[in-house]
């Protein structure tokens, strides 16, 4: 079935929106998480979508945050050297190509080294405004980067749409009043608006007051 969004916008996050980097991320946090003793599953559960010391913080509650953001630092460096096998979402360069004309940004729990080391090996362009994790106060799902990025474009949270794959991503989007297209297999758990299993299903057309998307 058709679906039809008018909207003035786009939010687009980047780790299972437009880049795949599912791989490396798992890999890299099951290690950092083996010392530990912690279950893998859960570890998988908490980390999609948040900053990483919000996700230590969540997996090791007593530990100091001292030490999260240190090694959440040392997480960041690795995740930035090792881009093997990150590859864009199928159909993000198109969309990308397409937004070209409209307000976009993308809204990212990376820092700025990863973001770009990850849409680097994934061909990907960076658009004009990217809100990162040095940009914000709070991680998804805070709204608080949706909410910054809106203002920056000058538009209000209700005509953005935002893209997102986590759960973690989908409720800071609708606690910024914003609707969302799912993406990927795990999104529909999450209750977007709109499902699509990767980006080659969405259209833009300008229209007086914005654009549509259309997800047929």
């Amino acid at each position: 079935m058709t679906e039809t969004l008018h909207a003035r916008a786009v939010l687009l996050d980047m780790d299972g929106t437009l880049v795949d980097s599912t791989a490396v991320v798992e890999r890299l946090w099951l290690e950092w998480a083996q010392p530990h003793g912690l279950d893998p599953a859960t570890v998988l559960r908490v980390i999609h979508g948040r900053q990483g010391h919000q996700s230590m913080s969540i997996l090791l509650p007593e530990r100091d945050h001292a030490i999260n953001l240190h090694e959440n630092t040392v997480m960041l460096a690795n995740e930035s050297s090792d881009v093997a096998g990150v590859v864009e979402i199928t159909g993000a360069a198109a969309l990308l190509q397409a937004l070209l004309p409209h307000p976009h940004a993308i809204v990212t729990s990376a820092n700025v080294e990863l973001m770009t080391a990850r849409m680097g090996a994934a061909g990907l362009p960076l658009p004009a405004l990217t809100i990162t994790a040095e940009s914000v106060s709070a991680s998804k799902p805070d709204p608080e980067g949706f909410l910054r990025a809106a203002a920056e474009l000058g538009v209000d949270p209700a005509d953005c749409i935002v893209f997102e794959d986590s759960g973690a991503g989908i409720q800071a989007a609708h606690a910024a009043g914003m609707r969302v297209v799912g993406v990927g297999p795990h999104a529909h758990a999450h209750d977007p608006e709109v499902q699509v299993d990767d980006l080659t299903r969405v259209a833009v057309t300008a229209t007086d007051d914005g654009f549509t998307l259309t997800i047929d």
